[in-house]
Parts: C-alpha cells; structure tokens; sequence
C-alpha cells in the first residue's frame, strides 16, 4: 500500500485478494446471502434506503466493484465479464452457498454474467435497469456517454459521485482514470442476446417505466426468458419454464430506481418465492 493510498483500517467492510483485484465488501444482517452490486460511479453505499428492507430476512454482501467506492482500480479494463469473474471468486473467498445475486446498472450487467458464466454459484439473479444491447439505449444518451473521459473530471466536482470517491476511494486522484475506463466501457458495442437466451438461472428483469432504455427492451429480454409468450395459466402452468419474472416499476427513473421501496418490495418477493 503506498502513502497515496488511504489506511484500510477505517473501512467498515473487509477485503478479498480476487483475480489481481483487492475486493472490498461489506456484510448486513442475517438470513439467506444476496450480493448486491452497484451502478457505475458509484458503490454499495448506494442501497442505503432500501438496506434495512433487504437484511429483514437476509444476509447482504455490498461489493465495490473494480475501480469504485473502496476497491482501487488495477491495469485491466472495466469489463463487465471479468467482474462478474471477481463476483464468483468473493463466493469462493466467503464460502458462500450459491447466494442470490442482484444487481443495479452496471451491476445488473455484472449480474448476468455472473448467471452467464458461473451459474453454478448462484441461486437467482436479479438484474435491474440494465439493458442488454448498447443500441437499446436512447440515441440522446449514447451521446452523452460518448463524451465521458478524464477531461469530464473537472465538470463533475460538484456531483455526489464525484464527492463519494474523494471520500472513500483508496487514491482519490484516480477518478479522471476510471472516467476515461468507463467512457471507453460505454462506447464498445455489445450484444448479449444469446448469452441471455441461453440463461439457466431463475432471473427477474427490472426496470423503471421510464429507464435509459424503454419497458419494451426489457420485454424483449423477458421474452428471450420464454416470459411473455403466452397466458400464464390458472396455477402458472405457463410461466417462463425457467422460473423467470418481468417486473416493469411505475414512476421511476433510471436515477430513482436503486433507492426505492418498490425495487426493494419486488426484488425480495422474487427471491423469497
């Protein structure tokens, strides 16, 4: 640790040595484990609202991912399949049970490919606001995302993502780099379709009625699920074969979604089912 580097002692949480990456997490409550995972520029400070709703029943994981909140950036990209890769080992680091997996954005993409990847280790997925081909997104905001680089940094010193990385980020002169990281994350092209196709864990797509991407790409990914194909039957007889549900929440945003009892209400009715 060099001196530029905060003292890990005054962390609240704990760290895992995974893949090269020095994995920060904190646990909550007691219960069955969820890992929840965070959206970009962010970490898993951004579930306080909804925490006390979620460890009720449960034992929550908080996980900062690569780059975020307390865990420090390393020499590799911000890709959402290596990750998830970092997911899988921290259920390998804590002996973990195939817990649940749910995840926001970024980490809803993380998320996935935990399912796509190591659905072995996971029990059910949620996966909220995260859209699955980069093209499904409004061409207005595809711009704004191609403008993200390090010379934003300067423009986003009044923003609380910007004030939660100087606060607890473990070298705080690194933001300009994870803004040129993630910029180049969102200008690559990406398809998931037939990783999504092929998805063998129970999985609820979420999203808000008025999210980055419209409710109807996210029936489009309920429909890759086998959801949406048919009536569903007296005693559920047609549902997803999979176990998959859609839950399309009323009078959110992309912005709100994260922090709301709503999110909070059916992420746990899905995963107590």
């Amino acid at each position: 640790m060099t001196t530029a580097q905060r003292d890990e002692t005054h962390a609240p949480g704990r760290y895992a040595d995974v893949n090269g990456v020095h994995l920060y997490h904190e646990t909550h409550g007691e219960g069955r484990p969820m890992i929840l995972l965070h959206g970009g520029l962010c970490s898993g400070e951004m579930f306080a609202p909804i925490l006390p709703a979620l460890t009720a029943k449960h034992q929550v994981i908080l996980v900062d991912l690569q780059g975020h909140g307390r865990t420090a950036d390393v020499d590799r990209p911000l890709d959402m399949a290596l990750m998830a890769d970092d997911v899988a080992a921290l259920i390998d680091h804590l002996g973990l049970d195939r817990p649940d997996v749910v995840g926001f954005s970024l980490g809803g993409g993380v998320a996935l490919h935990t399912g796509f990847r190591h659905p072995e280790k996971v029990g059910r997925l949620v996966a909220a606001s995260a859209h699955i081909r980069r093209d499904a997104v409004y061409p207005e905001l595809l711009a704004q995302q191609g403008q993200v680089n390090a010379a934003a940094a300067e423009y986003m010193k009044d923003t609380p993502m910007y004030e939660l990385y100087q606060r607890v980020a473990p070298r705080p002169e690194d933001f300009p780099r994870l803004l040129d990281k993630i910029g180049e994350a969102m200008r690559k092209d990406f398809d998931f379709t037939e990783q999504v196709r092929a998805l063998r864990v129970p999985t609820l797509v979420v999203a808000a009625d008025a999210d980055m991407a419209p409710p109807s790409h996210f029936v489009e990914v309920f429909g890759l699920l086998d959801g949406g194909l048919r009536d569903g039957g007296w005693a559920g007889e047609g549902r997803p074969a999979g176990g998959h549900a859609l839950a399309i929440l009323p009078g959110l945003t992309h912005y709100d979604i994260d922090q709301s009892p709503l999110f909070a209400a059916v992420t746990l009715a899905f995963l107590d089912r």
